[in-house]
């Protein structure tokens, strides 16, 4: 069982900026791949962003792409989502998740998840 922490959420203004991380507990970090999902009220968790386990590929939806980087730091057990010119849609709780295997958009290919950081952008 892999324990993951997601933190750096909070309040920004639209045009903004924020940087999340999710630190695993187990050394075994790098063997995954990962994720970050949202779920903003009333809707279903959406695919934002993957990482293979080496960071060398990439994934991202249309609507982030070219303003949210995601990264990973096997050394340090620890992934990152970094977002900027955000916008009110990206108002959400962020996930981040490990999964055995390739990268993959869906959800439920995810094995691990953690507790969810919640992000809120004001026009």
């Amino acid at each position: 069982q892999v324990g993951l922490v997601e933190s750096g959420g909070g309040l920004v203004q639209a045009g903004g900026s924020l940087r999340l991380s999710c630190a695993a507990s187990e050394d075994t970090f790098w063997r995954f791949s990962m994720g970050w999902f949202r779920q903003a009220p009333g809707k279903e968790r959406e695919f934002v962003a993957a990482i293979s386990w080496s960071g060398g590929i990439t994934d991202y939806v249309d609507s982030v792409k070219g303003r949210f980087t995601i990264s990973r730091d096997n050394a340090k057990n620890t992934g990152y989502l970094q977002m900027k010119n955000m916008n009110a849609e990206d108002t959400a709780v962020y996930y981040c998740a490990l999964r055995r295997g390739p990268y993959a958009r869906e959800a439920k290919a995810y094995d691990y998840w953690g507790q969810g950081t919640q992000v809120t952008v004001s026009s």
